[in-house]
C-alpha cells in the first residue's frame, strides 16, 4: 500500500519538474495591449515565440521577451544538465490580470478636471513539454 503512494509521489515530482512558471507583477502597460501580444504566442514552441516577441512592433513584447528568458531560466535551473533545445518546450499557459491603477487628474475647461487611469498588469506565464500539453 505504502508503495503505491510513493509511486504517485515521484510520478508527482516527474511532472512538476517539467512544468515552469514565472510571474511578472505590476507591469506599467495596460491589460489589454499585453493580452494582444500574450495571445500570439500562447501555445508556441519556445524559440518561435522568442523571434515573434523579438521582431514585434508592440511596447509590450519587450516585456513578455524577458518573461519568456526568465521562465526558460527557471527550467533550466530545475532541469540541471538536460538541453533545452531537446525539451521542446511549449507556452503552455499565459494569462494576463489586471493590476492596480493609478488615478491622476488632467485639467480640463472651465475649471472641470477629466480622470486619466494607468493601468497596470500581473503575468504569470507556464512552460511545460509538448507530450504534456
Amino acid at each position: 500500500m505504502g508503495s503505491r503512494k510513493q509511486d504517485s509521489a515521484i510520478a508527482r515530482k516527474e511532472e512538476k519538474r517539467d512544468i515552469v512558471q514565472a510571474r511578472m507583477n505590476d507591469c506599467p502597460t495596460s491589460p489589454r495591449k499585453m493580452r494582444l501580444v500574450a495571445d500570439i504566442i500562447r501555445g508556441e514552441n519556445v524559440e518561435r515565440a522568442l523571434s515573434i516577441l523579438k521582431f514585434s512592433k508592440k511596447g509590450a513584447s519587450i516585456r513578455l521577451e524577458k518573461l519568456l528568458l526568465s521562465a526558460m531560466a527557471n527550467w533550466q535551473t530545475k532541469n540541471e544538465g538536460a538541453d533545452i533545445e531537446e525539451a521542446d518546450l511549449i507556452v503552455k499557459e499565459i494569462m494576463v490580470d489586471s493590476a492596480r491603477q493609478l488615478k491622476r487628474l488632467r485639467p480640463a475647461p472651465q475649471g472641470r478636471g477629466h480622470r486619466i487611469r494607468k493601468r497596470s498588469n500581473h503575468v504569470t506565464l507556464i512552460l511545460g513539454n509538448k507530450e504534456s500539453k
